[in-house]
This record gives structure tokens, sequence and C-alpha cells, in this order.
């Protein structure tokens, strides 16, 4: 098919390492067209987070029709959300603009715990982006945000974590990717793991990586959430398009102490693969 246009639904981060901004560079380093809608935006840096100012939901809304009314959209994804109010905002522009089975794919990184373990949603907000969960068709969480999404605590190991995900998935009826980089390990395993179908679950489908020993990973789930969105737009599988990223992240995280940004956490290289 053509270049697809991608849709971006999240935060910013102005120093460019995650939200809109890491989604962008993804978009592109995976051959599509990317596009944004500015859910919040965000003070912060490789440091941390200073300040968030979510625009009214209006404006929201009028930024997401202003790009469907014009743009064929063929993936979105959507990452910070941040309050019940802005949710429902995205699950309604959703549901009266597309229906299935001409409906974009969609991928959700349910953003809801900060890396420092803090978590990010109120309780209201996490009802309400659990409520979303079924309208996509892949969604990407950390180890403690399955462990929300799943009502446990975070696995500590990769059975425990793929028993979550199967959970999610039947309750859902979407597609889990259970990363494991929360783990540890000298490997990292991520795994997809489908909804199971009239009592029959597909076969599990896992890739293995080295663990590459940086600090600078900030906006890895992200990118791999756009990335994800992207080749899905292009036609790929669930299970090729994790063979593709799995090897783009490996080098983007190998090449990010190349990156010379910031003090703290910093950003992957996107484009060195």
């Amino acid at each position: 098919m053509p270049i697809p246009n991608i849709l971006s639904i999240a935060g910013t981060d102005p120093t460019g390492g995650a939200g809109i901004q890491a989604d962008l560079k993804s978009f592109a380093a995976h051959g599509g067209y990317g596009m944004c809608v500015v859910t919040a935006l965000v003070a912060q840096n490789t440091q941390g987070v200073r300040e968030i100012h979510a625009p009214p939901v209006e404006f929201l809304r009028a930024q997401l029709d202003s790009v469907s009314d014009d743009v064929t959209i063929h993936a979105a994804k959507t990452g910070m959300l941040g309050t019940a109010e802005i949710i429902q905002t995205v699950a309604d522009w959703w549901d009266e603009t597309f229906a299935a089975p001409a409906r974009p794919a969609l991928v959700v990184d349910p953003v809801m715990v900060a890396t420092s373990g803090d978590r990010l949603l109120d309780a209201d907000a996490e009802a309400s982006l659990i409520g979303f969960l079924h309208r996509a068709d892949l969604i990407t969480p950390n180890v403690p945000e399955l462990a929300i999404l799943a009502g446990a605590g975070p696995a500590s190991s990769s059975l425990e974590l793929a028993a979550q995900a199967e959970q999610v998935a039947d309750a859902h009826h979407v597609v889990v990717l259970a990363k494991g980089g929360h783990l540890g390990g000298d490997e990292v395993v991520d795994t997809l793991v489908f909804p199971s179908s009239q009592g029959v679950r597909p076969q599990a489908y896992s890739v293995s990586s080295p663990r590459v020993q940086t600090r600078n990973t900030h906006g890895t789930g992200c990118s791999v959430s756009a990335a994800f969105a992207t080749l899905r737009a292009r036609g790929h599988s669930w299970e090729a398009a994790l063979v593709s990223v799995k090897e783009w992240m490996q080098k983007a995280i190998s090449a990010a102490d190349q990156l010379q940004v910031g003090q703290g956490n910093g950003p992957i290289h996107h484009f060195a693969p």
C-alpha cells in the first residue's frame, strides 16, 4: 500500500525522547507518515516531569475531528491520556468516527505507571482506561501496568507475566504484548499473547534479545507501540511486527549512548538502525 498515515494521541516531551515526539520518529523509522493529537502538554526532561497542562477536552475533540475529517487514518496509537474525561473524549470520537471492519488498527500503550513506580492515573481514570481497552487491537503494557490490568501484584517471572497477559487478553478480547524489560536477567523476552476463542487459545509468540546495559532507554514504551501501529498498517502480522520491532529496538538502544541528550535517562536512537 502507499505510505500509511499513522496517528498518535498522546502527550508531549519537549526533549524529544518520549510522547508524540518519540512516536513521530518511530512512525518515520518504520515507513509511516506520522500525525499527532496532543492530549497533554508536559514540561519534562530526561530527569523527570515538572508540570502537566491538559487543554480543554473540547479542543482535544477539535484536534481529533480535524484529522479524521480530512485524512484517511490507517492506524492509531494512544499514549498518555491522563484523565477519565480525556479517555471518554477519545472513546466517543473513535466510536462515532469508525465502524468495524473498516476501522484503523488501534494500539494502546496504557501509560499508567512511571519508571519510578508511581501511579500516573487516579482511580476514575484507571477505570475509564480499562473500559477503553476493548477497542484496541493490541495493548503494550509494561510489567507493573499489566499487573494493574490483571488486578494482581507485579509479575516476577515470565510464566507469571504470561498468565496475567492471558487474563487481560481474554477480559478485553485483545492481543497483549507482555514486555519483559522489568523482569531483569541477561535476556529480555517479549511475548504476544492472544485471546482465546471458543475455549481455544492460539499459541503465544515470544522473541528474545540480549539486554543492553545503558540508562538511555527513555521513551522505549512509546516507540514500541508506535512501531507496531505502523507495521500493522503496512500489512504485517503481529508476529512479524514483533520480530522487526525487537531487532530495531535492540539497535536503537545499543546506539543510544551516541546521543548526548540531557543529564538523566536519555532517549534511544530511533534512526540508528
